[in-house]
């Protein structure tokens, strides 16, 4: 992909991978150049999403990117908190964090994942008002889903590392198939 094309992605939306009642709505920040670009979620080759999404057990395989279709399948589906495509995710607002998270609050009021997993715990932070959550579980639900903060999977996120990423996408997979059995 040449950097013309990637700059002519700015701006676009990516289409949501989405159905009704998944075991866990991943929300990922905003979508990437990459992800413009191709219409894949979490394109970018330095993205640990996908390999994490396998690590962690959500997916028996580590799929590609052009693979998202196959998420719904297993319960699980992509979405953002900001729809615009940017290079970096400091070239959004703190008002477009916020309309994101009145937008996304009406989106899984509507799907009612079971989970709402959001990969960045600052966008979080913003979109939701809530300057004290951390990583894991948070005490806030829409309707019933229930929503876990998850560190963003970008390669420029270094305090994780592929293993303690996996660890915690582990913990919520652990506990979206724990509430399916009671």
């Amino acid at each position: 992909m040449t950097p013309d094309e990637l700059e002519a992605a700015r701006d676009r939306l990516v289409p949501d991978v989405v159905a009704d009642g998944l075991r866990v709505l991943f929300c990922g920040i905003n979508p990437g150049l990459m992800t413009a670009a191709t219409g894949h979620h979490f394109a970018r080759p330095g993205n640990r999403f996908w390999p994490v999404l396998h690590a962690s057990g959500f997916t028996p395989r580590r799929l590609q990117p052009s693979e998202q279709h196959e998420l719904p399948g297993y319960g699980l589906g992509i979405t953002n908190v900001v729809a615009r495509a940017s290079a970096r995710a400091d070239e959004l607002s703190d008002e477009e964090y916020r309309e994101g998270g009145r937008l996304l609050a009406e989106k899984v009021a509507r799907l009612r994942p079971r989970w709402l997993a959001v990969a960045g715990v600052t966008a979080y932070r913003v979109a939701f008002g809530d300057k004290r959550a951390r990583i894991g579980p948070q005490e806030r639900t829409i309707g019933a889903t229930r929503i876990w903060a998850l560190p963003n999977p970008s390669g420029l996120n270094a305090h994780w590392t592929l293993a303690t990423m996996a660890e915690e996408y582990g913990r919520l997979r652990a506990a979206a198939y724990a509430d399916a059995d009671g």
